[in-house]
């Protein structure tokens, strides 16, 4: 399925809605007929697609909509969902750490602050267990630009090699860019 900006779509076997590929999450039928996340889009065997969100995903489990889009008798993996929100996490702080290699990535609160004031930033993290004072003066500064909140301080922390980390900012470009995609995913498993 395409559409007229040839973005390749896909059909939620759960909900019939169709999406661009990007927007849903892969899952393919292992050999012994396990039910496995694909977030890569990448191993071999026909996509069984789901709406990147945890309801959507534990619904596929229980009404065995797997089995009815496979046209086989599968068995979804214990912890699906669980499983498909820790290769999001991942993912995310992969694209982080790739960031911060590059040079793309600001953290702590003045550095990041400083970037807003001189408009280097196209995207603004805050932990969500950081204070709210603090978010609230740089979401002011940020204006129109998006503010994530899907990370705890640890995980921040630990995807540039520090034990906690509250504040960070993304300049423009494509990892930043891949980022909000698998974060708006992400999104979907911690709401």
């Amino acid at each position: 399925m395409k559409n007229k900006g040839d973005t390749p779509e896909r059909r939620c076997i759960v909900s019939g809605e169709v999406r661009p590929k990007e927007e849903l999450i892969r899952c393919v039928v292992s050999p012994d007929g396990i039910v496995v996340p694909d977030v890569d889009a990448k191993l071999p065997g026909r996509g069984l697609w789901l709406s990147a969100a945890r309801d959507v995903v534990n619904t596929a489990c229980a009404k065995n909509a797997f089995s009815r889009a496979a046209r086989q008798n599968v068995k979804p993996m214990d912890g699906l969902a669980d499983r498909i929100e820790a290769l999001l996490v991942q993912r995310c702080l992969s694209l982080i750490g790739m960031m911060r290699r590059n040079g793309t990535v600001i953290y702590g609160f003045e550095k990041t602050r400083n970037w807003l004031k001189d408009g280097r930033i196209s995207v603004l993290l805050a932990a969500k267990n950081g204070a709210d004072d603090g978010r609230a003066k740089l979401k002011a500064l940020a204006g129109d630009r998006p503010l994530i909140d899907l990370f705890d301080s640890e995980e921040l922390g630990q995807a540039v090699g520090r034990d906690h980390l509250v504040h960070m900012g993304f300049a423009p470009g494509p990892l930043t860019e891949r980022f909000q995609v698998e974060a708006l995913r992400l999104q979907g498993f911690r709401e």
